[in-house]
């Protein structure tokens, strides 16, 4: 079994829904993203996937939400965006493109972050 990682970030504000705290208030976040894929097939030059063309589908979906006020997103309106809910955004927004994607990690601290991924 391969595996590769890629990370990039956005820039984004947001508040929680339904949360009694200083986060239930408008704050911003640098996010850090890690993408991750996984296979046990390479192509004929031997790579899972070109990390050119992961990192590219990668910004792709992040210029979604980067600058932006994620709570005014059509994806995210009335639903609280956690880090939860956007790694879950990220992956499949992701997985549409590259159906090897096996885990997205949502840095919204240097010591926190919350993953998604299916079993």
């Amino acid at each position: 079994m391969y595996e590769l990682k890629v990370e990039s970030s956005f820039s984004a504000a947001h508040h929680l829904l339904n949360y009694n705290g200083e986060c239930e208030n408008q704050h911003g976040h640098n996010w850090k993203v890690e993408v991750y894929v996984k296979g046990t097939v390479l192509d004929k030059s031997n790579l899972l996937i070109d990390f050119k063309v992961l990192k590219k589908e990668l910004n792709e979906v992040l210029k979604m939400l980067d600058h932006k006020d994620i709570n005014t997103l059509g994806e995210f309106l009335n639903t609280s965006p956690s880090s939860e809910i956007i790694s879950k955004f990220i992956y499949k927004k992701l997985k549409e493109k590259i159906p090897a994607i096996s885990k997205v990690s949502v840095w919204e601290t240097e010591k926190a972050c919350a993953s998604f991924f299916e079993e």
